[in-house]
């Protein structure tokens, strides 16, 4: 049984009203531009409390971080929600950074996008025998942007582990291109993202029949 329990944001007795900053009436969350301003200029909101953001510690950490580099040291940096890597902790972990296939269609349009994808099978399921096409993986990539991976998914042992490591070089650009060039470590499951080459476009087959 999965139960996914949230969290309630505490807004509404705060005394937000009393200097006008608007809260989401409907989750109590509050609304912000690009650097963490509410309607109200001279105040600012951060971490699981933002409207629309993901509830994540370090998220909270690093937009706080940023914002007081912005108010106080002179930088315009701003904090990146797109780009961040995410697991979920399950006996399979799935991971992922960027975009979903869904957004990423509404913000590109299908048109623009490739999606390649595969199944693959860890090393240690060999001896146990467990299923090899039960482990998946895929890419995003906008075609306008020289196939910049916008987009990365992973669902199969130390996700966490792997989408962390490719989070770096998602932040650096990363695209197809790079990541076909890149010599994968064999037998690892983050290899499989080094020779991807089905689309799902294409509609062809992506079971595994060994590791």
């Amino acid at each position: 049984v999965l139960i996914a329990i949230g969290r309630d944001a505490c807004t509404r007795n705060i005394g937000l009203q009393t200097i006008g900053v608007k809260i989401n009436e409907k989750n109590g969350k509050v609304p912000v531009n690009d650097e963490e301003q509410t309607n109200v200029p001279y105040v600012y909101a951060i971490g699981d409390i933002l409207d629309g953001k993901l509830e994540l510690t370090p998220v909270a950490i690093q937009a706080g971080r940023l914002l007081a580099q912005r108010l106080y040291g002179g930088s315009s940096r701003k904090c990146d929600y797109i780009n961040v890597p995410t697991t979920v902790f399950t006996p399979l972990e799935y991971g992922c950074c960027g975009y979903p296939e869904e957004r990423a269609i509404d913000e590109y349009g299908k048109q623009n996008l490739e999606v390649y994808h595969s199944l693959f099978w860890p090393l240690e399921w060999t001896v146990p025998g467990r299923d090899n096409n039960t482990c998946y993986a895929k890419v995003i990539c906008n075609k306008q942007d020289n196939n910049r991976v916008i987009g990365l998914h992973v669902l199969g042992p130390n996700a966490g582990e792997v989408t962390q490591g490719f989070a770096a070089a998602i932040k650096c650009g990363l695209t197809k291109e790079l990541l076909d060039e890149t010599i994968g470590i064999h037998p690892t499951c983050a290899e499989v993202f080094t020779t991807m080459n089905i689309t799902k476009a294409s509609g062809q087959d992506i079971t595994q029949k060994g590791c």
